[in-house]
């Protein structure tokens, strides 16, 4: 960190700042295919990745594979590498997504409850994993505020107020194809600023 003469808060920017610096150089690095770049990024979050999987699956093994599975993906699509909110945001997506598909792909392995609570288990877990899923979803916070201005009242008066599309078009007095439509969209927006090839569920699924 830079040593300043400026106030406490200000060196937190700072450090921030530099950790995000160093984040994004390492991303450039692994784009440009240097190995080195994908350890460093391995050794610095991949404990946390685990933490956040066996807060979900409580299943060493499967954790295990599951970051090694990121991992992998991450080294093989490095020249397309798209990643709009923070790495560990990417990462953290990534890495509950993984859960999210591998109980997806394994439904007599899964249980009614195991996304019941995500939040309190979220809540329940380390620091650091709190702080990731808290930094995700200031994001796509961030992101709905950026919608255009009806599908933004669309999205939520869906998400937030859980009204119905029928209700949502006659309250707006618009048709429930048009509903359907602007959360459509809302959605697919959301979906793409992840910077990571997961699915419109899982999208419902994490914003519930």
């Amino acid at each position: 960190m830079i040593e300043t003469n400026e106030p406490h808060n200000t060196k937190c920017i700072l450090m921030t700042s530099e950790k995000e610096y160093i984040d994004w150089e390492l991303v450039e690095r692994l784009k440009n295919s240097e190995e080195e770049a994908l350890t460093k990024i391995y050794n610095k979050y991949w404990e946390v990745m685990y933490l956040a999987a066996y807060n979900l699956v409580k299943d060493q093994s499967v954790c295990e594979d599951i970051v090694q599975e990121v991992f992998i993906s991450l080294w093989q699509r490095r020249e397309k590498l798209q990643i709009k909110a923070s790495l560990k945001s990417y990462l953290y997506t990534s890495t509950v997504y993984k859960v999210y598909d591998h109980f997806n792909k394994n439904k007599k392995m899964a249980t009614d409850e195991l996304f019941d609570d995500f939040e309190n288990k979220i809540e329940t877990s380390n620091p650091e994993t709190r702080l990731m899923h808290q930094e995700l979803i200031g994001h796509l916070d961030a992101v709905i505020e950026t919608l255009p201005d009806k599908c933004k009242e669309v999205y939520k008066l869906s998400r937030e107020n859980m009204l119905t599309n029928k209700e949502i078009a006659e309250q707006l007095n618009i048709s429930q194809r048009t509903v359907e439509g602007h959360i459509s969209k809302a959605l697919k927006i959301l979906k793409e600023s992840l910077g990571v090839a997961v699915s419109i569920e899982f999208i419902y699924f994490f914003l519930r």
